[in-house]
């Protein structure tokens, strides 16, 4: 037993002095590396180092910086006349509204995170009201408004737009642009309120078999021609004659009417001039085309009829702006022959086959034939968020590559720019018939400083009133009393 205890002790003892010549083991460690996703737009890295030494757990986090984020594409928006929207293909607008429906995406997808394009549909005949309302309530308006550059006046009036003078002159497409149709958008102060992206001076449309012996140069002519179309059940001219439209038609073939026999509606200062002696010789001449049977009665029907006497060719011509062949089709010529995708091709079609063709008004004794010039213009509204995005819209518009659809689509004219007038899409019958009848024309912008309202409404009132409803009543005398009423209301 002694014996026992004694190995015992001497074990220990042994086993006491070899762990204490040994060295300390190494403490565990164990490594952890978690990637962890915390937001869409921050990514944080946790590293855990857990070392395991006397019971004890040590944790180090780090947290690493997030990643850039692409920046959010810029909304912008316009106001078209065009609907994105409406496929009804028997819509007034249709050119328009497929037009934007191409061009929306496309734009979209070239400045692809940089700029988005909304469009908010509103109609023209409503739209420069509604921003200059927007505006005087300092309520949101858009970045782009799109209108016919007559507007500039009334807009420019009211502060509703922006003074763009010194970009417009700072780019590359300036120098090209046409003089006339920037001048359109010219205010008189001179300075540049809207860009031109096409211009559209009125022409007349002929139905070629209707005039054998070619379109009549002069008023007397016409008459002459509409006594022969008369016994043959035709009509020699159908125009908007009617009231609507705010008097719209007061700006279109009543109007050329009148400036060819060398009259129109501004003194020049900012009051209406209707009663002249050549604006009575004018409303004689259209009074006796109505009141002889010479004009289709479709012309004083409203809703834009008139167009249909052109249309089924009872009438042999139409005298509209230029833009006038997005809106006519389908079309059945003098000789049966039916134009029929019911698309402004139609009469492209038919001016292409020779039945159709643009001429000068009948112009009056020792006159030009007379012709209204506007443009289709792009303004930026005051108050406007996107200034930088709508000059890049502009821009955009106005390039080889995206203006040509533009001008032949929606814009129903000409181009402003001359490299791309000069480029082989316009190398058509169409243009170069639009191009000559233009220069062989008085072509003129039809209000030149009226910026009162109402005075459309009433120039056409008292015309209407003179060749359709009151032959009878004394020219002279009912346009002094129409340009009195308007001249009383400017200051």
């Amino acid at each position: 037993m002694k014996t026992r205890f004694a190995l015992l002790v001497s074990v220990l003892v042994i086993a006491s002095i070899l762990l204490t010549a040994c060295p300390a083991p190494t403490p565990q460690v164990i490594e952890k590396v978690v990637t962890q996703v915390v937001t869409q737009e921050k990514v944080v890295e946790k590293v855990a180092t857990q070392i395991v030494e006397k019971e004890k757990i040590v944790e180090k986090q780090v947290t690493v910086a997030p990643a850039p984020t692409k920046a959010p594409a810029t909304r912008f928006v316009t106001w078209f006349q065009f609907d994105q929207y409406n496929v009804d293909p028997k819509s007034d607008e249709r050119a328009g509204n497929v037009w934007i429906q191409s061009a929306m995406p496309q734009f979209n997808k070239q400045f692809d995170g940089k700029l988005i394009w909304d469009n908010q549909f509103n109609p023209w005949d409503r739209v420069t009201a509604k921003l200059i309302a927007g505006v005087m309530a300092k309520a949101e308006v858009p970045d782009i408004l799109q209108t016919g550059g007559t507007a500039i006046l009334t807009l420019y009036k009211n502060g509703a737009v922006t003074d763009i003078t010194e970009w417009v002159k700072a780019q590359k497409w300036y120098s090209e642009m046409d003089p006339s149709a920037l001048k359109s958008c010219t205010a008189p102060d001179g300075k540049i309120y809207c860009v031109p992206t096409t211009m559209g001076p009125s022409q007349v449309y002929v139905w070629k078999d209707r005039f054998p012996n070619g379109f009549p140069k002069t008023t007397d002519e016409m008459l002459k021609e509409g006594e022969r179309l008369k016994t043959e059940g035709k009509y020699a001219m159908t125009f908007f004659g009617n009231t609507g439209s705010s008097g719209d038609g007061a700006g279109r073939g009543v109007y050329m009417a009148l400036a060819s026999f060398g009259g129109g509606y501004d003194d020049g200062n900012g009051k209406l001039k209707l009663n002249t002696p050549e604006n009575v010789a004018g409303v004689a001449w259209l009074r006796e085309m109505v009141q002889k049977g010479y004009v289709s009665p479709l012309s004083f029907a409203g809703g834009f009829q008139e167009e249909q006497a052109f249309m089924d060719s009872s009438a042999g011509s139409i005298p509209t702006g230029l833009f006038g062949y997005r809106y006519m089709n389908p079309l059945t010529a003098p000789s049966g022959k039916k134009y029929e995708k019911k698309t402004s091709d139609d009469m492209i079609d038919a001016i292409n086959a020779g039945d159709v063709y643009l001429a000068p008004f009948p112009a009056g004794p020792g006159k030009k034939p007379g012709c209204s010039f506007g443009v289709d213009a792009l303004f930026i509204p005051t108050g406007a968020k996107n200034v930088a995005a709508a000059k890049e819209f502009i821009n955009w518009i106005l390039s080889p590559e995206a203006n040509p659809a533009y001008v032949q689509g929606p814009g129903g004219g000409i181009p402003v720019i001359k490299s791309v007038a000069a480029t082989e899409k316009f190398n058509t019958k169409f243009y170069q018939q639009a191009v000559a009848t233009a220069a062989a024309s008085n072509c003129t912008v039809t209000w030149q400083t009226l910026t009162g309202s109402g005075y459309k409404q009433i120039i056409i009132n008292a015309i209407y009133k003179l060749i359709k409803t009151d032959p009878t009543a004394d020219i002279a005398a009912e346009l002094q009393k129409a340009q009195d009423e308007y001249n009383k209301t400017v200051k």
